[in-house]
């Protein structure tokens, strides 16, 4: 397994010798600017106590106060969240949003504990960092296996040990707590701003438009619907157990149907719940892999599952003719430089689906000033940022002739490197 730190290291040195960074700043932006490791004892059910293991990683405050979700999974290291710690000051700089970047988790595994196991864990965690954590210091959110309801253990207790409210402290909460409007939706809506104008700048037909996504969770879910109801024609979909094809086009609403159902995505074919063998595996309509469903010939392919899906082994036979990241890191930096030597461009993840993110910080924002903004007006909101930050991306990628990920983080390192310098 690669060093998810290590790799980001390698992106921030490229985005600096591109723009000729100073070299105090690209050595302050080597190291977040603070991690916190601390030991949690949890009382489990049986009466013992089990330690489990937390971070914090601050990144980079200059634009903000730090932003970035807290993950609850077994696989949480240092690395991995230092690394995502410096993905979201960059997410936040390219988005232009006036906050840092920063990201927690817990080694554990939350399948495996009781609901007051899982509250006594979250409230210990802030018992352990409260002090560094703030609506004007450090803003956390939920991230993998973490939810609303967490969120709102950690407020409760932050607020409780400071004495005061201070509603803004964590984002991602329930609605009747201080959550925002639109927060569900929020990344796929971005996602689909960013179509949009790639569909601009190519002088892409929405009706002429094919459109693979691979994943059907929150995010790849409503892009599809959403995308569909912009015109856009689309032809495959998949989640963990495999996928759909069909040439003449997918009703995203019928697959969610047959999905609750109990059904496979591959029986949208017959047009109800069936076993594996009864799905069609060619012709028009068929099963196919999430492996399949990568190489199909669609115009735009928006991998929204996990990371590393394309890489140098699969990469020749992508036969797409953009890509919109929605998933963190579903390209490898190797596949990254094949897919722009072919031509084929690819609109970033920190670009792509930052519109989690930015209504994130719309949400701490509505918190600090008593305000609860209609949907419809969060999204007006989410529009104008997401647009702006697309055209700065495409125009400093074209500026300095490299690719929309380098862009991106070329963007963002000089919006940050300028508040730094001031």
């Amino acid at each position: 397994m690669s060093n998810p730190f290590v790799n980001a290291m390698a992106q921030l040195d490229k985005a600096a010798k591109i723009v000729n960074l100073d070299k105090n700043i690209h050595e302050v932006l080597k190291q977040p600017e603070r991690v916190l490791t601390v030991s949690i004892p949890v009382k489990m059910d049986n009466g013992e106590t089990k330690i489990f293991t937390g971070y914090r990683s601050q990144y980079n405050n200059a634009l903000g106060p730090y932003k970035g979700g807290i993950r609850y999974h077994w696989n949480v290291s240092l690395d991995e969240v230092k690394a995502l710690s410096f993905w979201m000051m960059v997410k936040c700089a390219v988005v232009n949003i006036p906050m840092g970047g920063g990201k927690g988790g817990i080694i554990v595994n939350p399948k495996e504990l009781s609901v007051g196991e899982l509250e006594r864990l979250s409230r210990e965690y802030i018992r352990k960092i409260w002090r560094v954590i703030g609506s004007d210091k450090d803003v956390p959110a939920p991230d993998v296996y973490t939810t609303p309801q967490i969120m709102a253990w950690m407020r409760d207790e932050f607020e409780k040990l400071l004495g005061r409210p201070d509603p803004g402290v964590i984002t991602g909460k329930p609605l009747a707590q201080g959550g925002s409007e639109g927060r569900e939706t929020a990344t796929a809506m971005g996602g689909v701003c960013v179509v949009r104008e790639l569909a601009k700048k190519k002088g892409l037909k929405p009706s002429e438009t094919t459109v693979a996504v691979q994943g059907v969770g929150n995010v790849g879910g409503f892009m599809a619907k959403l995308l569909r109801q912009d015109g856009y024609k689309i032809v495959a979909l998949s989640d963990s157990k495999g996928g759909v094809y069909n040439q003449d086009g997918i009703d995203p609403d019928k697959a969610e149907t047959i999905k609750k159902n109990g059904g496979m995505l591959g029986c949208y074919c017959l047009g109800s719940v069936c076993s594996l063998e009864q799905m069609p595996t060619d012709g028009p309509c068929r099963h196919v892999s999430n492996e399949d469903l990568l190489e199909l010939p669609v115009d735009i392919l928006v991998p929204s599952a996990l990371e590393n899906q394309i890489t140098k082994e699969n990469v020749d036979k992508i036969k797409a003719k953009y890509i919109v990241e929605m998933a963190n890191g579903p390209t490898t930096p190797e596949a990254d430089e094949i897919l722009h030597a072919r031509g084929i461009p690819v609109v970033p993840d920190v670009l792509a689906n930052a519109g989690g993110v930015t209504v994130s910080c719309f949400e701490w924002e509505q918190n600090l000033k008593g305000e609860h903004w209609s949907e419809a007006d969060v999204f007006v909101k989410l529009e104008k940022i997401m647009v702006n930050a697309f055209n700065e991306v495409w125009d400093t990628a074209e500026k300095y002739n490299v690719t929309l990920r380098q862009g991106a983080f070329v963007k963002a390192i000089e919006r940050v490197a300028g508040k730094m310098t001031k």
